[in-house]
């Protein structure tokens, strides 16, 4: 795997040298957690910039698993949320 894309708030961000059970799990033990937990992430194209993400019930979080040789970001993420209808 070439990395793992983090879409966050309206925002991406990358995680590298990981599998996605890990990322998923680290992701599961946040929410689990009693107090605040975040997880660290890179930030921006190029040189990795450490970041980290507060997870916490209600802040939207996509977990993309981009294969080697391809599967590039393909343009920005559309919030829809507002549109959506309650069951």
């Amino acid at each position: 795997m070439k990395r793992i894309d983090i879409y966050y708030g309206g925002e991406r961000y990358s995680v590298g040298q990981r599998t996605l059970e890990d990322v998923q799990a680290d992701i599961e033990a946040a929410m689990a957690a009693s107090g605040p937990a975040w997880i660290q992430v890179n930030d921006g194209d190029g040189a990795p910039r450490t970041a980290y993400l507060l997870i916490t019930p209600g802040v939207p979080l996509a977990v993309i698993p981009i294969p080697e040789g391809g599967g590039e970001d393909t343009g920005p993420i559309v919030d829809i949320s507002d549109k959506l209808i309650p069951s």
